[in-house]
C-alpha cells in the first residue's frame, strides 16, 4: 500500500499546521478528515439542510433519503443483517450507554469486562453498580494481554448476563479472539457487547462472522466527524430493549397518559440527529472500503515493525511483537515522564498520546503513571516513523 497516493487527501497534510509539515501519530485518538468527508457534510449543510422524517418537502425528502443511505452503507461496513440494527449515536461512549441501561439489567446480575477496558466501557457499569445493584467482575488477561476463551468460560455462572468486551485495546493494540469469545457467550445464551472503537477503522469487522450481538464504534476514529459513531444490535434484542432516551422520533403516536415507541432503530434517535455526521460517517466508511482494511492492517503491523526497531534499545514497549499490536506503539522510558516525551516531540511537530489513554484501571493496578503512544494509521509514512525514531532519542538524550 502506497500512503502517497492518499495523504493528498488531507487537508491537514497537505498545508501543515501553521505552515509547518507535521507527523500526525495520535490516530488511535482523532484521525485525520479527508476532503471527501468534509464535503459530503458540507452538502447538508449548503444543499439540503432540513430535517429528517418530519417535513413532507422536497428537502425534508432529501435528508430523509441521504441518512437512510449512510444508515444502509453502515450496515454493509460491518455485515449486518438490516439496516434497523444500525443505530445512530454519538459515539462508542453513548452506545455502551445504550446498552447499559436499555438491555434490562436487574439488582444480582452480573456483568463482566476484560482487565483492559476504556472508561468508556467501565465507568457505565460502576455506575450501575451503585444505581441498580448490578455486580461488574473483571476477567484477567493472559500473559500477552490477551483474553483467554477459557478465561471467560470459567469465569461465566447463572448470574452473568451480559459480557462487554474490547475488541482492539487501545493501551498496546492487542486484539482479543472475539469469535471464540462470542462462541463462549452463545453456548451460555448470553448477550455479548463488543467495542469496536479501535478494530472496525483497522481491520475487517463483521458482525455475522464474529457472532457478536451488539458493536459500538466511532467516526472520529475513522476518517469520520466527531459527535457521530454506531451501535449495531441483533434486531430480536433491539425489539424487546426499552430506549436509553425518548422523546420526539421515538414515538409513533402519543396521547396526555401514553405512547406508543417506534420501531428500532427510530425509537433509539430521540430529537434531531446529527445528519451531517451521519452522511460524512458513512463517506468515510466507503473511503476506508476503498483503500481496503486488510490493506491498513498490514500496513500499520509494517510501520509498527520499523518504530519496534529502531526504539526497542531505548524504550521499553507495552504488550507483544508488533504483528499483535497493529497500529500502536505505547511505550514508556525509565526516568522520563510520558508527558515530557510528547513535549518533546511537540517541539518537532510530531503529534503522539501521552497519560493513561483513559484505561486508568490497568496502569493503576500495575502502579504506573502511563505511557506514551503513537498510532497509526493508512496515510502514515516510512518516513515518518524514521522521523519518530530519530527524535526519540534525541529526547533520551536531552533528558539523559
Amino acid at each position: 500500500m502506497n500512503p502517497e497516493k492518499y495523504r493528498k487527501d488531507f487537508p491537514l497534510l497537505v498545508r501543515g499546521f501553521e505552515g509547518k509539515p507535521v507527523v500526525y501519530f495520535d490516530n488511535a485518538c482523532v484521525t485525520l478528515k479527508p476532503r471527501q468527508v468534509i464535503e459530503a457534510m458540507n452538502r447538508y449543510y449548503e444543499e439540503f439542510p432540513a430535517c429528517h422524517g418530519r417535513s413532507y418537502h422536497k428537502l425534508g425528502m432529501k435528508v430523509t433519503e441521504e441518512y437512510e443511505k449512510a444508515r444502509e452503507t453502515l450496515k454493509k461496513f460491518v455485515g449486518a443483517k438490516r439496516s434497523g440494527e444500525i443505530i445512530f449515536l454519538r459515539n462508542t461512549t453513548e452506545a455502551i450507554n445504550l446498552v447499559a441501561n436499555s438491555i434490562g439489567l436487574k439488582k444480582g446480575d452480573v456483568v463482566l469486562t476484560s482487565d483492559k477496558e476504556h472508561n468508556s466501557n467501565l465507568v457505565p457499569w460502576l455506575f450501575l453498580e451503585k444505581k441498580a445493584g448490578i455486580k461488574h467482575e473483571v476477567v484477567k488477561t493472559g500473559e500477552e494481554g490477551i483474553l483467554e476463551p477459557e478465561a471467560l468460560q470459567e469465569a461465566i455462572n447463572r448470574k452473568v448476563k451480559l459480557v462487554s468486551l474490547v475488541h482492539t485495546s487501545n493501551l498496546d493494540g492487542t486484539t482479543f479472539p472475539i469469535k471464540e469469545l462470542a462462541a463462549v457467550c452463545r453456548d451460555h445464551g448470553i448477550p455479548i457487547l463488543v467495542d469496536g472503537a479501535q478494530s472496525v477503522p483497522h481491520k475487517e469487522v463483521k458482525v455475522d462472522r464474529l457472532g457478536v450481538d451488539f458493536l459500538a464504534f466511532s467516526g472520529h476514529k475513522m476518517l469520520g466527524p466527531s459527535g457521530i459513531g454506531c451501535l449495531y444490535g441483533r434486531y430480536e434484542l433491539l425489539e424487546r430493549m426499552e430506549p436509553f432516551l425518548t422523546g420526539g422520533d421515538t414515538v409513533e403516536d402519543t396521547t396526555y397518559t401514553s405512547c406508543r415507541l417506534s420501531k428500532p432503530p427510530e425509537k433509539f434517535e430521540a430529537g434531531l440527529q446529527n445528519y451531517a455526521g451521519a452522511i460524512g460517517l458513512a463517506e468515510a466508511a466507503r473511503y476506508v472500503e476503498r483503500v481496503g482494511r486488510e490493506n491498513i492492517e498490514k500496513h500499520e503491523v509494517k510501520l509498527n515493525r520499523l518504530i519496534t526497531e529502531g526504539i526497542s534499545g531505548i524504550a521499553e514497549i507495552l504488550g507483544p511483537g508488533p504483528e499483535k499490536r497493529g497500529g500502536i506503539v505505547s511505550f514508556t522510558v525509565p526516568g522520563i515522564h510520558p508527558h515530557d516525551i510528547s513535549a518533546f516531540m511537540d517541539m518537532h511537530n510530531i503529534f503522539i498520546r501521552s497519560g493513561a489513554h483513559c484505561v486508568h484501571s490497568w496502569f493503576n493496578a500495575r502502579g504506573l503513571e502511563g505511557s506514551a503512544r503513537a498510532s497509526l494509521y493508512l496515510y502514515n509514512t516510512k518516513e515518518e516513523a524514521e522521523k519518530f525514531v530519530e527524535v526519540l532519542k534525541k529526547t533520551v538524550e536531552t533528558f539523559g
